[in-house]
């Protein structure tokens, strides 16, 4: 830009100081807004996570993460009950720290030292991504002060017992918040590098400050409170000291001695009718009277050598409790704005995917894992990420030129879900839902408001908080996981195979009311499921995980009251008597490993695949087009693939409500066929043809498809072009299932196609298909042309739950005597799959066709993968969970790919289902050979 001032200069050949003063007005701006523009100028254009270096994941600057806690072992004089699945782990200066347990609205723990071990799977993952071997957190100090398992506070007299419902089983520890009556939390306002807490506690308001102070060498860790008027007596448990030899009540002070040490308590400020006092040598017990005014004041709590009493009134004297205008919104803590340019994908196919460059680097050297992603309008989105923030992105329009991102919140705890409702912002993590409010404008949430925490959860890691979604009368619905018995133990036994105790709400389905205030199951029996919801019909639509109880992955219509076969997760007495709900279409293994969420493409903007449900497949990774058959007695479905480039795992998505298009999110952990750690993808429809089928019909004597094209007459009519098998599956304990024939026997079943009819219109096939019955998976393969010379090869692959008679004059045939080809068809026409010889070439085709090489890595290194490495493995000697061990031979290969069950190695969770009947004696060879070759 100076050089085209100097140039204009030149050009009027006067030195350029002399010629700026003359310089018209127009001129001036015009290159201060081009010096501006390119200030401004997008530099981020593609992200490399390999090649980033990331901070760690607790930032200096904010002031807490939300978490779980183990806090069970501190030791002597502490109390062994002391666990918690939602904590805030508070940093509060002077290398002091302490977590309050937002279920129980107790301090659980506070101690001095180090922080906490980054050891929760979106922590342990956050730079080393592919690591999974997660733990429960547990305090990386030394611990000061504890409480055990009962409510931090009560009415006048305290109850030192869970309130709560009890667990499933009675082994467990109760899990969810307190009762209502006792006490809510409201959430939490963020003020720089400070907090103050928000809750209910009888009907009155609580607002805390936690902090920290130092004086002697002694850090005393400080609640300062604003107490709204009472008309009852409240009372607060501050610490627990087990086996205390003695006590001191002294109105405004308590002291309990154990072992040479005190444990003491101090109160300064407006402390009109407050008092502390000692229960049992053990319990240290703030009591408030009824009261008419606001209270403010602080409670001062450290553990200090006996004959250092003095250091409670050296604390209290240095304190004047004040409580900020935290109502206002605190500082901006994120200011800076990252810039990015998406890119575009050429118009080379229906459909295609575009960039949208994810904010990396940023200027705090943050990863971002973008996992969901909601729209405020047709420019501006919210996402948030696994490590549990939420970022705000502008400039979203068809050339993706500048996109302008923000950082809006964090230090949520492993959130997968995020909702824009009404302008306004939720997400749903472990903490439950969360409502954002910006204070003060500054584009940054201020207070973190707790819309609900009703749905129970456990400390168990692999209970997820999988899914949420808005319905359209304003209540929300929740999916979460059941406690698979996978990752650290903790204290849930084991309640069946692959499944721990959990809470009363994993593995389930809730409905939460608009306002938050209430929750239902709607239902159960799930093992991993996530959602999808019609935004003008309500309709639920889910999936689930495939593996122990779920044979493969499922895409189900959710009805209230659905059992869908895992009993751990049944949560109801009747279990025995249950009748599993049918699902709506199965999809092999081999095609969609994980499946996670849906979306429904309601509008006009994306050609065939408008107003159509659409399943996302981790594993894959990529996008399943589902359509939905009604017979007189059910419901019954088929799917397909959506081709396009998806270059991370596709989780969850959004419909942007200006250009209509399909925007997808997700991140790298677990087993896929990709190569990027993250993702936020535009699905574009570019207008040229697909041949999508638009409608299917499972019916007695074949399967009628209907395409939006008109079909080639000679390819749509021969025989030869289609392919049909099917099989069951087998719902067992066991991880996943094989494949067997109707009859009940290893493996799967060709049919024929006796005759291809082609519609009047010429968009509509009916395949004449003998013996056609109630099946769990069928695939039809098929290769064509279109009528302007457009080959068209695929797969669908459907379920049949009922089976109608066909309407062929409906659907737009002509006279089709379908029933005498199939009444006179001869079984022994049945046909066979083709054995092709065993060869490597084969073996490493199907190690990545059937999903293999997302699991096991190949060239020694297995980052990213959840089964044991593939290179030497022939050989080896192999140790066992079981605690056995063997030399890992030819038989024990082909055992591993059919029973994977039966021998599990040591360190690995046994994730891997049963290819029996999948793959034939031929195929398996093939893979053994390729085995053997690495």
């Amino acid at each position: 830009m100076i050089d085209l001032l100097l140039a204009y200069s030149r050009a009027q050949k006067k030195p350029f100081r002399r010629r700026l003063s003359n310089t018209p007005l127009q001129f001036i701006i015009l290159c201060i807004l081009l010096i501006s523009a390119c200030r401004e100028e997008p530099t981020i254009t593609s992200v490399n996570f390999e090649e980033e270096e990331f901070a760690d994941f607790v930032e200096p600057d904010f002031p807490y993460i939300t978490t779980s806690m183990d806090a069970r072992a501190l030791g002597a004089g502490f109390p062994d009950d002391n666990i918690s699945a939602r904590s805030i782990a508070l940093r509060l200066g002077n290398d002091a720290y302490a977590c309050f347990d937002t279920d129980m609205l107790r301090w659980s723990v506070a101690w001095t030292g180090d922080f906490l071990p980054m050891v929760t799977m979106a922590q342990i993952s956050y730079n080393d991504f592919y690591e999974k071997k997660n733990r429960i957190p547990v305090i990386g100090g030394d611990p000061q002060l504890a409480t055990g398992l009962y409510p931090g506070w009560f009415g006048q007299n305290p109850d030192f017992s869970d309130p709560r419902p009890p667990a499933p089983d009675p082994e467990s520890p109760s899990w969810g918040p307190i009762p209502e009556d006792i006490g809510r939390w409201n959430g939490i306002y963020v003020l720089g590098n400070e907090t103050v807490m928000s809750y209910v506690v009888k009907g009155t308001d609580v607002f805390e400050k936690p902090g920290s102070l130092v004086k002697d060498g002694v850090t005393a860790f400080t609640r300062t409170f604003r107490i709204a008027p009472s008309g009852e007596s409240l009372s607060m448990v501050a610490a627990e000291i087990r086996e205390g030899s003695n006590a001191e009540n002294q109105g405004k002070k308590a002291l309990v001695y154990r072992d040479g040490r005190y444990t003491g308590a101090v109160l300064s400020g407006n402390t009109q009718g407050v008092e502390l006092q000692v229960i049992d040598d053990r319990y240290l017990v703030m009591q408030l009277a009824p009261g008419d005014e606001d209270r403010e004041f602080t409670l001062i709590l450290l553990q200090a050598p006996e004959g250092r009493e003095d250091l409670l009134d050296k604390m209290a004297s240095g304190v004047m409790p004040e409580m900020p205008d935290f109502q206002k919104g605190g500082k901006s803590l994120w200011s800076e704005k990252v810039l990015t340019r998406g890119q575009l994908s050429p118009d080379t196919a229906a459909y295609v995917t575009d960039m949208l460059t994810l904010p990396v680097p940023n200027p705090w050297s943050r990863n971002v894992r973008v996992v969901d992603v909601a729209f405020f309008d047709g420019n501006k989105a919210a996402l948030v990420t696994f490590e549990g923030d939420v970022w705000l992105v502008d400039g979203i329009d068809d050339k993706l030129r500048r996109l302008e991102w923000r950082r809006y919140a964090s230090g949520l705890y492993e959130p997968q879900s995020i909702e824009v409702k009404d302008g306004e912002i939720y997400v749903f993590g472990k903490e439950g839902i969360v409502k954002f409010h910006d204070l003060n404008g500054d584009g940054e949430a201020d207070y973190y408001e707790n819309f609900s925490h009703l749905m129970a959860q456990s400390i168990e890691t692999r209970e997820w908080a999988s899914d949420m979604v808005a319905a359209p009368d304003g209540s929300f619905y929740v999916a979460k996981f059941g406690a698979l018995d996978m990752g650290p133990e903790t204290s849930s036994p084991k309640r069946i195979t692959g499944f721990r105790d959990g809470s009363q709400h994993a593995g389930s389905i809730l409905k939460v009311s608009a306002d938050g205030r209430s929750i239902e199951t709607y239902a159960s029996g799930f093992r991993g499921p996530y959602m999808g919801i019609h935004p003008e019909t309500g309709i639920i639509s889910a999936s689930d995980q495939q593996g122990n109880y779920m044979p493969s992955t499922p895409v189900m219509l959710v009805k209230k009251g659905d059992y869908y076969g895992v009993p751990a997760t049944a949560h109801r007495e009747d279990v025995e008597d249950l009748a599993i709900t049918p699902t709506t279409v199965w999809i092999p293994h081999a095609e969609d490993r994980s499946g996670i969420s849906q979306v429904w493409l309601t509008g006009n903007k994306m050609g065939p695949l408008n107003n159509q449900l659409i399943h996302f497949s981790y594993g894959r990774p990529g996008l399943f087009r589902v359509m939905l058959d009604s017979t007189s007695r059910g419901l019954q479905g088929a799917v397909s693939v959506i081709d396009a480039h998806y270059p991370a795992p596709t989780m969850k998505g959004a419909v942007n409500p200006l250009d209509g298009q399909l925007y997808i999110t997700g991140f790298s952990l677990w087993g896929h066929n990709s190569n990027t750690l993250s993702a936020f993808l535009r699905l574009r429809y570019t207008g040229k043809e697909s041949v999508f089928p638009e409608k299917f019909q499972a019916r007695e004597g074949g399967i009628m498809l209907r395409f939006g094209t008109e079909l080639d007459e000679s390819t749509a009519t021969d025989v030869s072009n289609y392919a049909v098998k099917r099989w069951n599956y087998q719902r067992t304990e066991k991880y996943g299932s094989g494949h067997f024939k109707p009859d009940g026997s290893v493996g799967e079943e060709h049919l024929p196609v006796l005759g291809a009819y082609l519609s009047n219109d010429r968009k509509a096939l009916f395949l004449a298909v003998p013996e056609m019955e109630k099946v769990m998976q069928m695939e039809l393969a098929y290769r064509l042309k279109t009528a302007k010379g457009k080959d068209v090869k695929d797969v669908l692959w459907l379920t049949v739950n009922d089976l109608d008679q066909p309407d062929l004059l409906a659907e737009g045939f002509g006279e089709v005597d379908w029933i005498s080809l199939v009444a006179n068809y001869d079984p022994a026409m049945a046909l066979h799959g083709k054995e092709e010889a065993a060869t490597t070439v084969r073996g490493e085709e199907l190690f990545v066709k059937m999903g293999c090489i997302a699991c096991h890595a190949v060239d020694g290194k297995g980052d990213g993968k959840i089964g044991p490495g593939m290179k030497g493995l022939l050989g080896s000697e192999r140790q066992f969970k079981d605690g056995s061990n063997a030399i890992a031979d030819e038989d024990y290969i082909r055992e591993s790919i059919v029973a994977p069950g039966e021998k599990v190695v040591k360190g690995f969770e046994g994730e891997m289902p049963s290819f029996l009947g999948v793959i034939s004696d031929g195929d398996l060879e093939s893979l053994v050979m390729y085995i053997r070759s690495l």
